[in-house]
């Protein structure tokens, strides 16, 4: 195949990539930006290039789709825990209306007494003793009528106060468990959505790097490592400390591939290599990129040293671990394995220290 005919080959791949980015991200006002649809590659060169904003966007696209999934486990968490409170409460609330059932006979009796002109008081029980000792025993009955009648009455209030109180609280808590269920059910379409997106535009991403020539795919790939880059030197200056042990763990995935979710063992995507290095050191740390963002101690740029990890872009969407000299080691995006990389070339955002 001539340079020409490859190059009109991958044009028209990436045309059909580059529509499908847009329909794809362009409902996505929060989305990363879109390649401009008019500028097809006319180069291998400019094929590269758009090949990897393509994946970029995509690669945005997953760490989206993942802060998305780490909200909905967050939400079914908070439901979880409020459907046990309602269940909680519930049960509170049947034992507390099971207690009042318990008196309501006796209170029903003295209410139809009271209310039918029956005679309890000492008055009474005067004016129909036929002697004192049957007035003492009339009087006697009634005082224990009347503290039976009394503490009846008593424990009534005190069950059905705890009652309403039961049956309030059941009340909030169906509420709150409603609310819960509805915020899950949102997040829940939000990770559909930013599923369905990814599966879109990592397709095109896939399409367009397979109309890349043998030769493009390996200039897109690049080396593992910068000239004169000394892994092994480098590891044999590290103190050992969680982020510097760190950065050795990820050195030993270099020439691992990207792949869009994957955190290892031999397989990453950006965030999913940062996590992974820091598991190995006992250090558990989040999975997103975003959330990263916000994890340790933040370093100026100035600061740097090595194992600390630098985030990129505007909207955090890319991140990796500083191996000192300007340089990172980092899962880059589609067809670019795990390498060591100038940080750069990519806009840089802020790091953290772990």
């Amino acid at each position: 195949m001539t340079a020409h005919h490859r190059t009109s080959h991958v044009a028209r791949g990436f045309a059909g990539a580059l529509a499908a980015a847009i329909l794809v991200c362009g409902a996505a006002a929060a989305g990363p930006a879109l390649a401009d649809p008019a500028a097809l590659p006319t180069s291998a060169t400019d094929a590269i290039a758009q090949m990897v904003d393509l994946s970029r966007q995509a690669e945005a696209l997953n760490q989206e789709s993942l802060t998305a999934q780490t909200e909905l486990d967050a939400a079914l968490g908070v439901q979880h825990e409020a459907d046990g409170k309602l269940a909680a409460a519930t049960a509170v609330a049947d034992a507390a209306r099971a207690e009042v059932r318990k008196f309501q006979p006796m209170i029903d009796r003295a209410a139809v007494a009271a209310y039918t002109g029956a005679r309890t008081d000492r008055m009474f029980a005067v004016l129909s003793s036929n002697s004192p000792q049957q007035l003492l025993d009339k009087m006697s009955t009634l005082d224990v009528l009347s503290q039976q009648t009394a503490a009846s009455v008593r424990e009534f209030k005190k069950a059905a106060d705890v009652a309403t109180a039961a049956e309030s609280a059941a009340r909030a808590a169906a509420d709150t468990a409603r609310a819960a269920t509805t915020a899950a059910e949102t997040f829940r379409a939000e990770v559909d959505r930013k599923r369905q997106d990814l599966g879109v535009a990592t397709t095109q991403v896939v399409e367009a790097w397979g109309a890349l020539s043998a030769h493009d795919k390996s200039t897109l790939a690049g080396s593992p490592f910068p000239p004169g880059f000394d892994r092994d030197s480098l590891l044999a200056g590290l103190v050992p400390g969680s982020g510097t042990s760190a950065l050795a763990a990820a050195l030993t995935r270099v020439g691992d591939p990207y792949v869009w979710g994957a955190t290892g063992p031999d397989q990453f995507d950006c965030s999913g290599l940062v996590q992974w290095a820091f598991k190995q050191v006992g250090k558990n740390v989040p999975r997103t990129s975003s959330a990263q963002a916000g994890f340790g101690t933040p370093v100026a740029k100035s600061d740097l040293q090595p194992g600390d990890v630098v985030l990129f872009y505007p909207e955090i969407s890319h991140v990796g671990i500083y191996a000192g000299n300007g340089m990172m080691v980092h899962a880059s995006t589609f067809g670019v394995p795990v390498a060591v990389a100038p940080i750069d070339t990519t806009p840089y955002h802020s790091a953290r220290r772990y």
